[in-house]
């Protein structure tokens, strides 16, 4: 069996970094073999979940800009599995959730720096999935529900976002953490640790500094996914750490 995660995807520079975060992926991508990886990602926001269901080699995709020329000549050329994306959409149609599927997106910067470090060789075959940040927790904690098998066939869950990113709130020279992102964290690990479903479904009005480490769910709701299709309900915090302020690296293991 194959445990779901939650990774902070961060900056696109960590691609081609260096750090004790990039070390924690290599190591925990050496620690799993899974035969096939399922991402939802931040950067794929959609009103209908939709999923990659080509067996083709993706498309690298560039989604920011501003950034040194080497990132954009990175490639990360996985290839995607229609037989798992059918499984998906069975799984997800059965739990009554509307889904589509999509056969000419590429990998998005919220899944291949990731995978990069996860997975060099980009050997594994790859099924992204849009979130849809506009459904209740209850409704994405759901989405994982419906998906808790997969865990026992060897595929990997993998939710990609952070859970504090307020890009308008960051200090590209601060080298200490706000504590607000400290305090938000401490109340989140402490919920999923106690398996508290119904404060985390209320998180805006009972977590601390929830509006400023939460300003828009696209990148807090891919936890969720990834808690939801947890079997054993036995969360770990399997890193932690911060950048530019407030920019959360918070990762867990489901």
């Amino acid at each position: 069996m194959i445990k779901p995660l939650f990774l902070a995807h961060g900056s696109p520079m960590m691609a081609i970094e260096e750090s004790e975060y990039t070390k924690f992926l290599n190591n925990l991508g050496n620690s799993i073999k899974p035969k096939a990886i399922v991402v939802f990602t931040a950067h794929w926001d959609s009103n209908v979940l939709t999923i990659s269901a080509s067996d083709s080699i993706y498309n690298t995709i560039y989604d920011f800009y501003g950034f040194p020329r080497e990132l954009y000549e990175m490639k990360y050329p996985a290839k995607g599995s229609s037989i798992i994306a059918l499984e998906i959409e069975a799984k997800l149609k059965n739990q009554g959730i509307k889904v589509q599927k999509d056969l000419t997106r590429g990998l998005d910067h919220g899944a291949w720096t990731l995978l990069k470090h996860l997975y060099p060789k980009a050997d594994i075959p790859i099924v992204q999935i849009s979130i849809s940040s506009n459904l209740s927790i209850e409704n994405q904690i759901k989405i994982g529900n419906a998906l808790k098998a997969l865990g026992d066939e060897d595929i990997l869950i993998l939710g990609s976002g952070n859970t504090v990113h307020n890009l308008r709130l960051v200090d590209f020279d601060k080298t200490t953490t706000d504590s607000w992102a400290e305090k938000f964290d401490d109340w989140l690990i402490d919920k999923i640790t106690e398996n508290d479903l119904n404060s985390l479904s209320n998180y805006r009005e009972l977590a601390p500094n929830a509006k400023l480490a939460v300003p828009t769910a696209d990148h807090f709701v891919p936890l969720f996914i990834a808690l939801g299709s947890s079997i054993n309900l036995t969360p770990k915090v399997i890193f932690r750490d911060y950048q530019l302020g407030n920019l959360s690296y918070l990762c867990f293991e489901f």
